[in-house]
């Protein structure tokens, strides 16, 4: 077998067989076949496609590439949640105590922020003295104790995915659908989980900007978890602006806390709602109106806020900050942004919204970078709401006073006005499972 007739047969529009793509993954994980030649190859899929057949046997050659998890050492059914990525996506911090507090395991391993979105282990790392990284029987003993633990993803959890992006980042091979949807599941099958619930990203915000373009990749993957025995669905979540009024690691985990408490922003607390209880159908715990009353439940008796602090806790994090979230370590320096207009908010570029605050240094230009984990922004008016010229639009939080001038530009160049309040978008777009897509 050549990689040079992969390369080619793949090129003509032909399907790989599993021999072959076990071949292609194995031998470049191996570094038996060069980087030039698998730019070849993902370029030929890039431009050719995969069936979906192709597309799970090569999931799951990469989830093989490396470390698979063996989570039967945790008792009862594990449920594992990924978000696609935005700006103020907070939701783990916030679904994963709530469906564990209803009896679901969540032996989770998230990623740091990646461009202008954040990532859930920066921001568990803003509560002092917390740590994610976890040896695996203390991580195993923590989820069958408190019922959940969220760590930093293993070193060696496909490392084929690991060497493919690197490679997609720099040949213009990023934004194809198979693709992607095999560097998220490759990760989910390595991880070990028995559902696994997809918040798809879709908007200005995402890497997905349209809504059947996130629909098309939600299929992919729940026919490539279907496909490995997992049970999978999708939301589709609208990322046009940003979720919550947080952006930012310890602001955002302060806004996590709210919600958590039962109070909180609007849209934030809704798309919770909607995942946790989702997370709780995969896991059967009965009927979607009956998962939605176990959420509501956990939240009002205050199980799902004592759920997280234990999860704090056990991993070394000071809760006292959960408890008040003034004591988190304050920004030395903030300044407002004021409106320039009347009108109302017609909608917001929200990654540069992302990018300012990655500006401000709540997160990496470069991977060498140290993140200040009480920088971001706190928004004060969204896309639909009603300003006055002179009223504020954001304040900014930074530990660096030089850094405002860069990232205000960045913000105020975020926003775009009109005379008439503009259409609400739905923040729940779809749903996607292996009986098909219901769209609201």
């Amino acid at each position: 077998m050549r990689m040079y007739d992969l390369i080619a047969k793949k090129r003509d529009g032909e399907t790989l067989t599993k021999q072959e793509i076990e071949f292609i993954i194995d031998g470049f994980t191996k570094g038996e076949i060069p980087d030039y030649q698998m730019s070849a190859f993902l370029m030929a899929v890039y431009l050719k496609g995969m069936t979906n057949e192709e597309t799970a046997q090569m999931t799951l050659a990469m989830a093989h590439s490396g470390d698979m998890v063996d989570l039967s050492a945790i008792e009862g059914i594990k449920a594992d949640k990924h978000s696609t990525g935005g700006v103020g996506d907070k939701t783990t911090m916030v679904i994963a105590p709530i469906v564990a507090s209803c009896g679901v395991k969540i032996a989770k391993m998230s990623g740091r922020g990646l461009g202008h979105t954040g990532g859930t282990v920066d921001k568990m790392e803003s509560v002092p003295g917390c740590h994610t990284s976890l040896p695996q029987k203390e991580f195993f003993d923590q989820v069958n104790r408190v019922g959940i633990s969220v760590i930093g993803q293993s070193g060696n959890l496909a490392p084929a995915d690991k060497k493919m992006y690197a490679l997609r980042d720099v040949t213009a091979t990023v934004g194809c659908v198979p693709l992607i949807a095999s560097s998220i599941m490759s990760k989910k099958l390595a991880a070990g989980s028995d559902c696994i619930l997809l918040d798809v990203k879709t908007g200005n915000g995402a890497f997905m900007k349209t809504i059947e373009g996130s629909i098309q990749l939600a299929k992919t993957m729940v026919a490539i978890g279907e496909h490995n025995n997992r049970k999978v669905a999708a939301l589709i979540t609208d990322m046009d602006t940003p979720l919550g009024y947080a952006v930012g690691n310890s602001l955002e985990v302060a806004e996590s806390m709210v919600v958590l408490k039962g109070r909180g922003p609007e849209d934030l607390k809704l798309v919770c709602r909607e995942l946790a209880a989702n997370m709780l159908y995969l896991a059967g715990k009965g009927s979607l109106e009956t998962c939605k009353e176990m959420v509501e439940q956990a939240i009002t008796s205050g199980k799902a806020f004592e759920v997280c602090k234990q999860m704090f806790a056990a991993q070394g994090g000071d809760t006292s900050v959960l408890d008040d979230c003034t004591k988190f370590k304050q920004a030395a320096y903030q300044k407002q942004v004021f409106a320039q207009e009347s009108g109302y908010v017609a909608s917001t570029d929200t990654e540069k919204i992302g990018i300012s605050s990655v500006l401000l240094g709540a997160g990496r230009q470069t991977k060498e970078d140290t993140i200040d984990f009480a920088a971001g922004l706190i928004l004060h008016k969204k896309a639909g709401d009603r300003v006055k010229k002179g009223e504020p639009l954001a304040t900014l939080y930074t530990e660096d006073e030089t850094k405002f001038e860069a990232a205000e530009k960045m913000f105020v160049a975020a926003y775009q006005f009109c005379q008439e309040q503009p259409k609400k978008i739905p923040l729940i777009l779809a749903r996607v499972t292996t009986e098909g897509v219901e769209t609201f």
